[in-house]
């Protein structure tokens, strides 16, 4: 098996449909259609990564979201019907990873699955990893062997992303990194000039450091380009 898949969503023809082209695909997967059976399967369960809709009958997908990463840092992706960026901006903030918007090919979710499994993966992998493997930058710490983030002394709980984009960017210290290219690094997928997931993730990490919006101390935004520490 290429890993066990948790995946909540009431429509039951949808959750049907994304099992079977995973299932064909290799993966294990744990299917439920509403909240309530999918928190008392991950009580005693850790998926490899988990699909959740938005929208369900009884606990909405954000709140599952956020309990997973009250203690687990797996990959989640989001499913919704809603095309707002607000709504896509929320999941991500909260800790989830890729949101794929309602209707959608079945082999595109078999795709963006694969993409999170192998990023989680590489950087959990030490020899994927290169020479230089922490760096300490005014008081922020981060160390890519034990996947910990501490600001001045204090453990920064980080999801996988987040780290992967702060790590990004420490790793090319005093040089801006266009938001394309720290797409393209850390989600291995092809950039869109519509997409707001760095900037979410951006927003989130700055969050998490206590950064002031006005003049942050660490990751700073060049206007136009893309995103450096210095």
């Amino acid at each position: 098996m290429n890993g066990t898949i948790l995946l909540v969503d009431d429509e039951k023809e949808i959750a049907d449909l994304i099992e079977v082209y995973l299932t064909n695909d290799g993966y294990a997967v744990r299917k439920f259609y509403n909240g309530t059976d999918a928190m008392e399967y991950l009580e005693n369960s850790e998926p490899d990564l988990a699909i959740l809709d938005v929208m369900l009958p009884d606990i909405d997908g954000f709140h599952i979201c956020r309990k997973i990463r009250e203690n687990h840092f797996y990959p989640v992706i989001m499913l919704t019907a809603k095309v707002e960026s607000g709504d896509k901006i929320m999941g991500l903030t909260i800790g989830a990873d890729d949101y794929i918007t309602k209707p959608f090919n079945p082999l595109e979710v078999v795709a963006r699955v694969k993409t999170q499994l192998r990023r989680c993966r590489n950087y959990n992998n030490p020899s994927s990893q290169e020479q230089k493997n922490e760096y300490d930058i005014r008081g922020l710490y981060i160390n890519r062997d034990n996947h910990k983030c501490t600001l001045y002394g204090k453990e920064v709980t980080l999801t996988p992303l987040e780290f992967s984009v702060l790590w990004y960017l420490c790793d090319n210290q005093g040089r801006v990194v266009p938001s394309e290219e720290l797409f393209e690094a850390v989600w291995g997928e092809k950039y869109l000039n519509s997409n707001n997931t760095v900037m979410a993730h951006i927003g989130r990490l700055r969050e998490k450091l206590h950064e002031p919006a006005r003049s942050p101390k660490f990751i700073k935004t060049v206007w136009g380009v893309g995103y450096t520490i210095e």
